[in-house]
């Protein structure tokens, strides 16, 4: 008797998945209480946001300010479009590597239209609710290429940490960029050293001093004020940039073409997925910091909106930011106007203290930076994986190989891959198959005393029955290892039985080599019984043609071979089998 297919379950409604949390958190009700929180958080984040947005954007090869006009509108776009109540948005340094190729090779408008155009595939993938498939992506390959990322940030900050002069353009790649650094190692300025030394000797120093302190922007406030007072011969944005401006600029959309877009194709792909990846992973943290729950495809859609718009006002890739949304929440944010305040924050600085940007020392911003690389890279994590097991020791060493050496897309796409191979491979050794003939080991109900005892074959089964027992998720993994079993099906043996009872999952490619064993039985003259298949595998079995008279079902072993007992006493075996 076929299994009846029971009702779908009901989904999510579509407002509550695209529903963002602002408005949420006003209809719940919001006060004159939330709003001062939010208000000092947005300020406290501001105050970590400006040194860090201007030095992401100095390090992607583009001015600071763009870094700043990325903050504003990011943030902005964000916080009211957001499925997070935390997340800050903004220019990130897992995007260094991405921008700067792509500005060297496409100037800033092949940046700009790579921006909006992962902006539109964030949207759409939020809209066609991707965005509960990223959690799957290993542990192990976003610890790899954090790593591998924090490792290309430090080296692109090393001409500036030093005060290095180069005879040329300084390499995008990692290997032919340190020969280029080593060739000028003799070009040092002690002065810049210095300034290195100084903020991230202040930044460490306040970080176990002073926690709660804005330890990179008195950082950089203090290497600015040691540069002016002692006339340091050192590099500034104003010698380098000539200053930042004090508003957003005009906005403006970049060139527009088929064969444009076709040519910025490859780096809108890399932009949607790394920013995909560091949204939701940031709203992960956000939720394990909280205990609330994101949305995790409406913040794919904000995300998307965010990028289509920072290009339109001058700014560069938005994502969510692990380490600015957990200031906020530690800062006592209690809604997403935190954000909003936050990019409000960061356009006041911008227009009240624009020209005193100009006496930055570029050493010190790389100090910064170089610090948030040390900080970015797991060391825990990283140590127990290698521990671990091989398997993830090596989709960590892999990933973080090809990010490194290759590509962040490489190294995502390669480690994913990997993790899936090793995953399938563990699984597929879970699989268990077992034969039990005559002897069918099965509970009973003791009758003295209501334990559970080893079911007596010989009361159950006869010569010329066999029973295969398999444990365990049966997929396409396993299928060669189980078909090779069930391929043993002796011409002797008249009942052939398979236990399905620990069967979890079962799949097409499964489903089509119980399919062949029961063919091959079929043409043996062996009667084929299937006990215990739950409602989802029986439907994938009969799907696949799975069903009598090749193939009898059974509610349990021991169902079916009292029906095989009784069958055989009467002669028969055409009839089917009652469950019960």
């Amino acid at each position: 008797m076929d299994a009846v297919a029971s009702p779908p379950r009901r989904g999510p409604d579509f407002r509550e998945l695209y529903t963002p949390k602002l408005i949420t958190v006003l209809r719940e009700g919001y006060g004159l209480s939330g709003f001062r929180a939010d208000a000092v958080a947005g300020l406290t984040v501001a105050i970590v946001a400006l040194p860090l947005s201007m030095a992401i954007a100095i390090a992607s090869h583009v001015t600071p300010e763009r870094g700043l006009f990325t903050a504003i509108v990011g943030s902005l776009i964000v916080s009211l479009l957001g499925g997070t109540r935390f997340q800050v948005g903004g220019p990130a340094g897992a995007f260094i590597v991405l921008v700067a190729s792509t500005v060297d090779r496409h100037g800033l408008d092949g940046l700009f239209l790579a921006t909006m155009m992962a902006g539109v595939m964030l949207a759409v993938a939020g809209f066609l609710r991707l965005g509960t498939y990223v959690k799957f992506i290993p542990y192990p390959v976003t610890v790899g290429f954090t790593a591998g990322i924090a490792l290309i940030i430090f080296s692109s900050q090393i001409h500036d940490l030093l005060g290095l002069t180069l005879t040329g353009k300084e390499p995008a790649e990692l290997l032919p960029k340190l020969v280029a650094l080593a060739g000028a190692a003799g070009t040092v300025n002690p002065a810049a050293v210095l300034v290195t030394a100084l903020t991230i000797g202040i930044i460490i120093a306040l970080k176990k001093l002073r926690p709660t302190w804005p330890a990179f922007l008195i950082a950089v406030a203090a290497a600015s004020l040691a540069v002016a007072a002692l006339s340091l011969p050192v590099e500034t944005i104003g010698t380098r940039f000539g200053g930042i401006p004090r508003s957003l600029p005009a906005p403006s959309l970049p060139p527009v073409s088929i064969d444009r877009m076709l040519v910025m194709l490859p780096d809108a792909i890399s932009f949607a997925l790394l920013g995909a990846i560091e949204s939701l992973l940031s709203a992960v943290v956000a939720d394990g910091m909280t205990g609330r729950r994101h949305r995790s495809n409406c913040e794919l859609v904000a995300q998307g909106v965010a990028n289509m718009a920072s290009p339109i006002f001058g700014g560069i890739c938005v994502t969510g930011l692990i380490a600015r949304t957990a200031t906020n929440i530690r800062a006592g944010a209690r809604s997403p106007v935190s954000g909003i305040m936050h990019a409000v924050f960061v356009l006041l600085f911008m227009a009240v203290a624009a020209p005193l940007a100009s006496y930055i020392p570029l050493a010190a911003l790389a100090g910064v930076l170089a610090t948030v690389a040390w900080n970015m890279v797991e060391k825990p994590a990283v140590a127990a994986l290698v521990r671990s097991s091989r398997g993830d020791a090596l989709v960590l060493l892999v990933t973080f190989a090809l990010v490194v050496l290759r590509d962040l897309t490489t190294g995502i796409v390669v480690g994913f891959a990997l993790g899936a191979l090793i995953f399938i491979n563990r699984m597929s050794r879970a699989v268990s198959v077992e034969a039990h003939a005559p002897p069918v080991e099965e509970d009973r109900p003791d009758t003295a005393n209501g334990a559970r005892v080893p079911y007596d074959a010989s009361e159950a089964s006869d010569p010329d029955t066999v029973v295969y027992h398999i444990s365990g998720a049966f997929f396409f993994g396993a299928a060669a290892t189980v078909g090779t079993v069930l391929d043993r099906i002796a011409d002797q043996r008249r009942n052939f039985v398979l236990d399905c009872s620990k069967v979890p999952f079962l799949d097409s490619t499964a489903a089509n080599v119980i399919e062949g064993a029961v063919r091959k039985a079929s043409r043996a003259h062996v009667r084929f019984y299937i006990a215990g298949a739950s409602p989802a595998v029986r439907r994938m079995l009969l799907s696949h043609g799975v069903r009598q008279p090749h193939a009898r079902y059974g509610a349990s072993v021991k169902s079916v071979l009292e029906h095989i007992r009784g069958q055989a006493a009467k002669g028969s075996h055409g009839h089917p089998i009652r469950e019960h």
